[in-house]
């Protein structure tokens, strides 16, 4: 009888809530880190004597960064265990941001944003994977999900504030204040966050490196795949995104007094569709991949047509807003879904490298079609690559299933 009571509680582990708000936590430090330069720009600019161009640069030099180092750290450090790897990344991005409260110069501030572009990487090649270990494949999109909203927290309220703090007290303290609380977050992950890999884990994972070759891993293409459709997809987004804002303010009509708001509610919507991607799309990420892409291609085609007509622009604006919101978690949810467990850390690194791809690819790629055909080619532009993201999501839902039908 006792036997019997207690099986349960095996078959349906508790959700691990706890866990997965400290990663998220963690992924709001990380994000918040990256970005907080770009509300500083005047403030660092007159500081350290250089232009506010150099200062934009610092977000390029750490993405940059990420894409360089992220795959091959994270294959050498393939073995090591997650958890104490994770702390450790915190502890560095603490360093980072330390360093550059106290730079000297610029040349000091690009070595420190090296640093922390270098454990940035190695945290979002990291913290997916991370999630969906903790978790039934089932319940992978949730946990993806939860953990991703911190970055989306980080976006709508982390760099607000940063940004506040930094003009009001000074960008150092800023920093000084961010390199504090990552090391409150390493305590915390340290303290909350369950170790993924026990030793057995560990045994039965190195017996199966030795005994199966990887490029016998009948997933990675798939995962390959992902990584296309992800680097397609923000190639189109932040090839119109890094202009929204001469996009609102010019063709919309939106005074640049009202720009913050707008785009404060943008970020807004994109939580919706977070909590939309986790709650009803997680168990299916192929087919919320496909209506997310379709309803961002609607929406910004929309915004496109309709700027003119303020009303119905700005409905078409919340919309692509709600819906991109769902595309991260998706992307990743189904990357994960694709992944053998033995390749779900390299393939959440090349992940993490091609989305880095997009995002830097898109801003010089919307800079050259704004030059040669101006602003109102950037959304079709992004539309045209929707199509082909949509249709690369429909190859890989057949190559799954081939792979499936194969075992």
């Amino acid at each position: 009888m006792t036997a019997t009571s207690t099986t349960p509680a095996r078959i349906a582990p508790k959700f691990p809530w706890t866990g997965l708000i400290a990663l998220a936590a963690a992924t709001f430090l990380s994000v918040t880190s990256e970005m907080i330069p770009t509300g500083l720009l005047p403030d660092m600019s007159s500081s350290l004597g250089v232009s506010e161009a150099q200062i934009g640069l610092l977000v390029t030099v750490f993405a940059f960064t990420v894409v360089v180092t992220s795959a091959p750290l994270t294959a050498l450090t393939r073995r090591w265990p997650r958890h104490g790897l994770l702390i450790g990344i915190l502890v560095v991005l603490g360093i980072s941001n330390a360093l550059t409260a106290i730079a000297p110069d610029y040349a000091f501030v690009v070595g420190s944003r090296v640093l922390g572009g270098v454990a940035h990487g190695m945290f979002w090649s990291i913290v997916g994977a991370y999630a969906g270990h903790l978790v039934p494949k089932e319940q992978i999109g949730r946990a993806v999900s939860i953990t991703l909203g911190g970055g989306t927290l980080a976006f709508v309220l982390g760099v607000p504030l940063g940004t506040f703090a930094g003009h009001v007290f000074g960008w150092r303290l800023s920093f000084g204040l961010l390199a504090a609380l990552m090391m409150v977050g390493a305590v915390v992950i340290w303290k909350f966050l369950p170790a993924v890999e026990r030793e057995a884990d560990g045994k039965r994972r190195r017996e199966r490196d030795r005994t199966v070759p990887r490029p016998r891993d009948r997933t990675i293409p798939l995962v390959i795949m992902v990584c296309v459709i992800a680097a397609v997809t923000m190639v189109g987004h932040y090839a119109f995104y890094t202009f929204v804002v001469p996009f609102l303010t010019g063709p919309m009509g939106v005074p640049s007094g009202n720009v913050g708001a707008l785009l404060f509610i943008y970020g807004i919507a994109g939580a919706g569709g977070l909590i939309l991607a986790g709650s009803v799309f997680g168990p299916r990420p192929q087919l919320g991949l496909i209506l997310a892409l379709v309803v961002t291609g609607i929406a910004v085609a929309a915004l496109a047509l309709l700027a003119g007509q303020i009303v119905l622009a700005l409905i078409a604006f919340i919309l692509w807003g709600l819906a991109f919101g769902a595309l991260p978690p998706l992307l990743q949810t189904r990357m994960l879904h694709t992944s053998s467990p033995a390749f779900r850390d390299t393939a959440s690194a090349l992940y993490t490298t091609s989305f880095n791809v997009g995002i830097g690819g898109g801003a010089l790629v919307g800079a050259l079609i704004f030059d040669a055909g101006g602003l109102m080619v950037l959304p079709w532009a992004y539309v045209g690559l929707l199509v082909v993201s949509v249709a690369l999501v429909l190859v890989v839902g057949r190559m799954s299933r081939a792979v499936v039908a194969s075992h």
